[in-house]
């Protein structure tokens, strides 16, 4: 399995492509990883560049992972009308378009309902697949308040985030929860089931 990651600081915080890989052998599935990740920069600086352009018309893909601006979120017309671009020439290939959906800052937790509605609805209008990590990001908050997600600026991913949006995003790519490497890993599997219930933190 080939699949290339297309994002920004969320997206290459603590490597998360590698953990993916890592998780995704652990289940099984070979994979190969590549990542196209700016700071800052969301699905529309990621239409213009050439090398997104040919890494997807070219890589042979079999996933794409898209992850838009999170801190702020952004203007959702602005998002949508990006990624229809990007998903326009991921359809020209064999690959399958997934949405990495972000969470919201530490300290706007009530930003999640918002993020999360527009990449439900991006998903549906493509049609994608949604990967909700802000979805379970926010569950194990609530379910593990002692656990850190969040780096120190309370907005990047600690090693602990990045390894549940890895395993979430995975579960997108697969269909099905991945088996956790380790016990500890347990309560990182969000089920896609879990991917349509009110977004409220």
């Amino acid at each position: 399995m080939r699949v290339l990651f297309i994002g920004n600081s969320h997206t290459y915080f603590n490597d998360m492509p590698r953990i993916f890989r890592e998780i995704a052998r652990g289940n099984g599935v070979e994979t190969e990883v590549a990542m196209l990740a700016h700071g800052g920069m969301g699905f529309g600086f990621h239409a213009e560049q050439p090398e997104a352009r040919f890494n997807i018309l070219y890589g042979n893909y079999d996933y794409i992972v898209l992850q838009h601006v999170a801190h702020p979120f952004g203007d959702e017309e602005e998002m949508f009308r990006d990624a229809r671009r990007l998903a326009d020439l991921i359809a020209q290939t064999s690959a399958r378009p997934i949405l990495y959906m972000t969470w919201p800052e530490k300290r706007n937790p009530q930003g999640l309902a918002r993020m999360a509605e527009a990449y439900l609805r991006l998903g549906r209008e493509l049609p994608a697949r949604v990967a909700p990590v802000g979805l379970a990001w926010a569950r194990y908050r609530r379910e593990h308040p002692d656990q850190e997600l969040y780096f120190t600026d309370g907005e990047h991913a600690s090693p602990l985030g990045s390894r549940l949006a890895a395993y979430t995003i995975l579960a997108a790519v697969l269909e099905r929860p991945p088996v956790p490497l380790t016990p500890e890993d347990a309560p990182l599997i969000f089920s896609m089931e879990e991917s349509n219930p009110d977004p409220t933190p």
